[in-house]
C-alpha cells in the first residue's frame, strides 16, 4: 500500500525505523528485531540506507521482508549522495521486482573526504528521478530547526519546497524534542504554500551515548526538561531507558492532541522500546 493513501485516511498513524546490518553476520538478528516491531501492528516501516549505500542489498531485503512475512507496508530509504544515476536507477529496479512502492528519497552525509560520485548535490534531483522511474509513492526528509548545512531556515524551506516540486508526496521531520519548535515549523511550511502531510520524527532517547551523537550531528535543541532527565537519570540505564520512553510517549500525546496525526518512531532495532511505546498509545491510537 502506498503511504500517501496510508495519511490521506486521516487517521493516526504510528509507524517505526528499522536500520539493517552493516555486515551478513548480523543480518538474521536485525530481520528479527524488525519481524518483532511489525508484530505490533504500525501503520508502516521505515527501513534505513547506509552511507555511500553500503548496506543497500540488505535494505531492499529487509522491507520485502517486512511486507512479505509480516504484511506491514514498508518504507525503503535511498540516498544519493555517493551514487551514481546508474546504481539509483539499478535499485528502484529492485524495489519494483520486490514490489516495494514507498522510497525515502534523501541526500544523505557526504562522507569523509568528499562523496564518491557527483552525479547528485540534493535530495531533490533524487526525487525528480524516483518519480520518472515509476509509480512509486515518495517521501522526504524535513527539518524543523534548519538543516546543520543551510545557511538560514528561510533557505531551508526553500529547499523543501524543491523537493515538493520535484514530486514527494510526504515529508518526515528530523528528531525534536520541544514540540514548540515542530509547531513553528508547520506554521512557517503551511504559509509558503507546502501543504504535503508531514510526519512528526520522535526519538525515543535510552542512553547518553545517543545524546552525545544526536547533539554532535544535528545540534538538535534540547530543552531544559529534557536535561534534567538526562542529568538525572543519565549514569542508571534502566532508569534512563524508561525516563526517555516516558518523555518521548508525552511528546507523541501532545503532538496528537494537538492535530499531527502521523508519528514516527526512531526505534532503533528496539522491539521493547517500539511496544512500550505503542502500550503506552493503545487508547490513543488504534
Amino acid at each position: 500500500m502506498k503511504i500517501r493513501d496510508i495519511l490521506a485516511e486521516g487517521k493516526t498513524t504510528l509507524s517505526f525505523e528499522v536500520f539493517p546490518p552493516k555486515t551478513a553476520d548480523n543480518y538474521r538478528s536485525v530481520e528479527e528485531a524488525a519481524l518483532e516491531i511489525a508484530k505490533i501492528g504500525p501503520a508502516f516501516m521505515s527501513v534505513t540506507y547506509g552511507a555511500g549505500g553500503g548496506t543497500s542489498q540488505y535494505t531492499v531485503q529487509i522491507a520485502s521482508t517486512i511486507q512479505k512475512a509480516a504484511r506491514v507496508t514498508p518504507l525503503a530509504h535511498l540516498t544519493c549522495v555517493s551514487s551514481t544515476r546508474q546504481r539509483v536507477k539499478e535499485i528502484l529496479t529492485e524495489l519494483k521486482e520486490n514490489q516495494i512502492e514507498n522510497v525515502l528519497a534523501l541526500r544523505g552525509d557526504i562522507p569523509e573526504g568528499g562523496p564518491l560520485a557527483h552525479d547528485y548535490q540534493y535530495a531533490s534531483q533524487l526525487i525528480y528521478d524516483v518519480k520518472q522511474a515509476g509509480d512509486f509513492c515518495i517521501g522526504a526528509a524535513c527539518y524543523p530547526e534548519g538543516h546543520v548545512e543551510s545557511a538560514n531556515k528561510t533557505q531551508d524551506i526553500l529547499h523543501l519546497k524543491e523537493k515538493v516540486e520535484a514530486g514527494c508526496d510526504f515529508v518526515t521531520t528530523q528528531m525534536f524534542f520541544d514540540n514548540n519548535i515542530l509547531y513553528n515549523y508547520l506554521y512557517r511550511i503551511r504559509e509558503k504554500g507546502i501543504t504535503v502531510p508531514v510526519i512528526a520524527g520522535i526519538m525515543p532517547v535510552t542512553n547518553v551515548k545517543q545524546i552525545h551523537r544526536i547533539c554532535k550531528m544535528s545540534g538538535t535543541y534540547l530543552p531544559s526538561r529534557f536535561k534534567a532527565i538526562v542529568d538525572r537519570f543519565g549514569d542508571n540505564p534502566a532508569a534512563m531507558k524508561q525516563a526517555g520512553i516516558a518523555y518521548a510517549t508525552e511528546q507523541i500525546i501532545d503532538l496528537i492532541a494537538n492535530g499531527v496525526n502521523g508519528i514516527h518512531v526512531y526505534s532503533m532495532n528496539k522491539p521493547d522500546v517500539a511496544a512500550r511505546i505503542k502500550e503506552s498509545l493503545s487508547q490513543i491510537v488504534g
